[in-house]
């Protein structure tokens, strides 16, 4: 089996797909413009998509409230310092900047709506290009 796509139940999910394609680059697949608004995007791979959606059958997890080590979205990042400036700048905050042992780079961010962000650049990637 593999991934097809992570689905989040959010109360803003137009604003929230618009900003994650703006700024994490992810590409529509598909969109419905009427409730719940489900918005399947792709990550540059094109192999792994996220969906976010507004569903009133759901509770909406409050994400601030939440550590961001409960639940977290993981991002490839070639240059995390850059990303987390550039991602702070468009509303993000910065929950955690650490370089490991082996020299790995996690930068741990909100996005505006509370849902955490982990930036990471592997000393060894771990995926396949």
């Amino acid at each position: 089996m593999k991934i097809e796509h992570f689905a989040l139940n959010v109360a803003q999910p137009r604003a929230m797909s618009d900003w994650y394609e703006k700024h994490l680059g992810f590409k529509v697949v598909k969109k419905q413009d009427k409730s719940p608004y489900m918005t399947f995007l792709a990550d540059d791979s094109g192999n792994v998509m996220i969906e976010i959606y507004n569903n009133p059958l759901a509770p909406i997890m409050d994400f601030k409230e939440q550590h961001p080590l409960v639940v977290h979205l993981a991002l490839v990042s070639e240059d995390p310092a850059m990303d987390r400036d550039r991602l702070i700048a468009a509303g993000s905050e910065l929950i955690s900047d650490d370089v490991l042992e082996d020299g790995s780079h996690l930068v741990m961010l909100r996005d505006p709506w509370g849902f955490a962000l982990q930036l990471c650049k592997r000393a060894k990637p771990m995926l396949k290009d």
